[in-house]
């Protein structure tokens, strides 16, 4: 099969499809990593719990009737 013209459009979709690929082949492999490393033990879990960080006073709440 013979392409005889290529024209703007139809390139900026390819290089498109293969930056996202790209992008999308790192994030996955990242992700696959880091599953194993935590399996294996070499990475620790993170504890982030962004519920830490606030702090609520009795004062703050009240009942408003």
């Amino acid at each position: 099969m013979y392409f005889l013209y290529f024209d703007p459009g139809l390139g900026a979709m390819i290089i498109q499809a293969i930056i996202a690929a790209v992008a999308g082949f790192i994030l996955f492999s990242k992700n696959v990593m880091y599953k194993i490393k935590l399996l294996i033990g070499i990475a620790k879990k993170d504890k982030d719990d962004v519920f830490d960080d606030i702090e609520i006073k009795d004062s703050d709440v009240e009942n408003k009737n």
